[in-house]
């Protein structure tokens, strides 16, 4: 995700990064502009329609649309951003379960082996979780010294919280914690599982395939008669002004596309790596 100053006007204008819109548009913008100038050529130059043609009506069709595709863009934009929102929210989740995980077995343990293997297994829950919805394989050995033999066929951060419940379970087999004890670490990497499924909830399911279509579909055929109804007051100038609706309208749906899934690598995306890192420097610090 792109760190960037709210307040610094000037390089939100004069600054293009990695995931500005506007260099994705380009080809579909010069199209769109050959394609204004064709139009106003044949309007002003070869049919030489007159100022009461009918043609020039279009653009009462474009003012009440103009309000219909405003609101479905702004209700696009703003499920997009919930999505993304909603990924945030677990990813603290998960950093704050792992802290209170974290203090509860600094406490509970005395073994300096049992609590050096919850200080790599539970850091390496985020990273695994991470590579998982990111559909990177990992690797046997995830950390140095602590060797998880993960079937690469399988559920990969289910078998990590599996074998973090086994070790629990086993402490509480040989009178390391009590009964009690176990209850509270159970309910704790249970939070695990359920930040796991909901990120995958997120993952797995994108918005229906009709309605982004038909947003694109729409976009697409409003922005092609626009030159129609306003190269009769614009003239040429009806190609600089086609184009630059075209690129807020695409942009608008274009940016709504790559918020919707959190969980990639885009400057948009969250930084899921980074906030793995950080579980495993507060894990460290903690037990």
């Amino acid at each position: 995700m792109t760190s960037y100053n709210p307040k610094d006007w000037i390089s939100f204008i004069f600054h293009l990064s990695k995931a500005d819109t506007f260099r994705k548009l380009i080809p579909m913008m010069l199209l769109i502009g050959v394609y204004s100038g064709i139009i106003g050529y044949l309007e002003i130059e070869y049919w030489h329609l007159p100022d009461n043609s009918p043609v020039k009506n279009i653009s009462i069709m474009h003012g009440m649309l103009g309000f219909v595709i405003s609101l479905l863009l702004a209700y696009r934009t703003n499920t997009a951003y919930d999505r993304w929102w909603e990924g945030r929210k677990l990813w603290g989740s998960l950093v704050n379960n792992s802290r209170n995980l974290s203090i509860k077995l600094s406490a509970m343990l005395q073994d300096e082996k049992d609590r050096n293997y919850f200080r790599k297994i539970i850091p390496g829950y985020a990273s695994i979780l991470h590579k998982h919805l990111n559909d990177r394989d990992t690797s046997l050995q995830l950390f140095d010294d602590l060797d998880l033999d993960i079937d690469h066929q399988k559920h990969k951060p289910n078998q990590v919280a599996k074998m973090m419940f086994q070790k629990i379970n086993d402490l509480y087999v040989s009178k390391k914690i009590t009964g009690d004890q176990l209850l509270i670490l159970n309910t704790e990497v249970h939070s695990f599982t359920d930040i796991c499924g909901a990120c995958e909830r997120i993952k797995n399911t994108p918005i229906p395939y009709s309605y982004s279509a038909f947003i694109k579909k729409f976009i697409f055929i409003y922005v092609l008669t626009l030159p129609f109804g306003y190269v009769f007051s614009l003239g040429y100038y009806v190609i600089p002004v086609v184009v630059f609706i075209f690129y807020v309208l695409a942009s608008l749906e274009l940016i709504a596309e790559e918020i919707e899934d959190p969980f990639g690598m885009d400057a948009n995306d969250l930084p899921t790596k980074k906030m793995a890192e950080n579980i495993k420097k507060h894990v460290e610090e903690l037990i």
